[in-house]
């Protein structure tokens, strides 16, 4: 355990908070606790790539702690009925092939690459976005306007190319086409 994997840590126990807090409605804290819980995310990078101290548990536990939070975000946004229940389908729908389709083709295929597709940072990029503005608009009373409604649709653009990029890739590793490191 070093500092950046504790600080990821610290990220993947922050969800079961911003959870409750969204549920309480406490919208202004669960915005804040989101805002820190990026702020971690580049810290804990920064710190794993600036000092060299990258661990194989900080690769694997930073992006389940960035699902984690994401879907556990979206998911109970929907449930409070502040998101759109089909996004909130989209988007943990495709978590749920990533994820399935990379342990899939390590299961059936060579071991392959794992690093993300520029599509899907983008898209997690927006998600991010569209749950900042949606949690500032709702605690800090920021006014809605057309951005949040725009966002939903971009966001679910991204998230549904994003998707069909990894189901490709997957198709191509399954079918030996993919390269291995």
């Amino acid at each position: 355990m070093n500092l950046p994997n504790i600080i990821t840590l610290a990220r993947l126990l922050s969800v079961p908070l911003t959870v409750w807090l969204i549920l309480e409605a406490r919208f202004a804290s669960a915005f804040w606790i989101f805002v820190a819980a990026g702020i971690s995310d580049a810290a804990d990078g920064f710190i794993a790539k600036r000092f060299d101290s990258r661990t194989r548990l900080g690769a694997l536990l930073d992006p389940i702690a960035d699902k984690a939070l994401l879907v556990g975000v979206y998911v109970t946004l929907g449930a409070a009925g502040h998101l759109e229940t089909w996004l909130v389908i989209l988007v943990v729908f495709r978590d749920l092939l990533i994820v399935g389709g990379y342990l899939l083709v390590q299961a059936l295929a060579q071991p392959m690459r794992s690093e993300p597709l520029v599509v899907s940072k983008i898209n997690t990029a927006l998600q991010i976005l569209l749950v900042g503005l949606l949690l500032a608009q709702l605690g800090l009373g920021l006014e809605p306007g057309i951005t949040v409604k725009s966002l939903v649709y971009v966001v679910a653009a991204t998230t549904a190319l994003s998707g069909a990029a990894y189901l490709v890739r997957w198709t191509r590793a399954l079918a030996g086409l993919e390269q291995t490191p």
